[in-house]
């Protein structure tokens, strides 16, 4: 596949990882055409056909200029270095390392503690419950606390960055998944109202990819 031809991302429509590099893909005008992957009912992340997608056998995986990419971050870091206009980095280091922090805290120390997966090594669904909700607190605490330095109208100044396609879909897994009352977290609640009303959150939103998905099944 050479530049400019469609892509395929392989994910799973509430997942928020997968919507990381939806909203990419969207921000920066690469066309492309996802492939329903269910992770939770079907459990087709771990077929051996889906396997040899991706080793690790999550969503999601990016399928663009002949070759498969894997790992939310990976993906949208070779978007950046192959497109990079229009730009998801800021324009030093220090704001770029700004939003690596965000980024970090978001990807590593709330998103893996979310995953569905753990649910079965934690006992029952209340205890997954009370453990994520507990680790996922904790971590957007340190989001808002990050903010508070580095937000302008986004999670890093004035410019759309890799730092606001991480923290929407997390934000948006705590309110429907966990019931996290944002209140106690005034600047992400600022900025999540916010960023959802732009362009590329509207048109990757969770809620519009399942209505597309069965609108195409009828």
């Amino acid at each position: 596949m050479g530049l400019g031809n469609r892509a395929t991302l392989y994910a799973f429509w509430l997942s928020s990882c997968s919507w990381r590099v939806r909203a990419g893909l969207q921000f920066k005008g690469i066309p492309f055409d996802e492939e329903n992957v269910d992770i939770v009912r079907e459990k087709r992340h771990l077929t051996e056909q889906f396997r040899t997608i991706n080793p690790a056998q999550k969503v999601p995986a990016l399928v663009i200029d002949g070759t498969t990419i894997i790992e939310s971050m990976a993906i949208l870091q070779y978007l950046e270095d192959t497109r990079p206009e229009p730009t998801l980095m800021p324009n030093t280091p220090l704001l770029r390392a700004r939003m690596r922090e965000i980024c970090e805290t978001i990807v590593s120390g709330i998103q893996p503690l979310q995953n569905v997966g753990l649910r079965s090594r934690l006992g029952s669904k209340e205890q997954f419950q009370s453990f994520t909700k507990y680790w996922t607190e904790r971590g957007l605490q340190t989001v808002e606390d990050q903010l508070k330095s580095t937000s302008g109208h986004y999670c890093v100044g004035d410019q759309i960055t890799m730092a606001d396609l991480c923290l929407v879909p997390q934000v948006y897994n705590a309110i429907n998944r966990f019931n996290l009352d944002l209140k106690q977290h005034p600047t992400i609640h600022k900025l999540f109202e916010n960023l959802l009303k732009e362009d590329i959150f509207l048109k990757t939103h969770p809620e519009n990819i399942k209505h597309r998905m069965i609108k195409n099944v009828e």
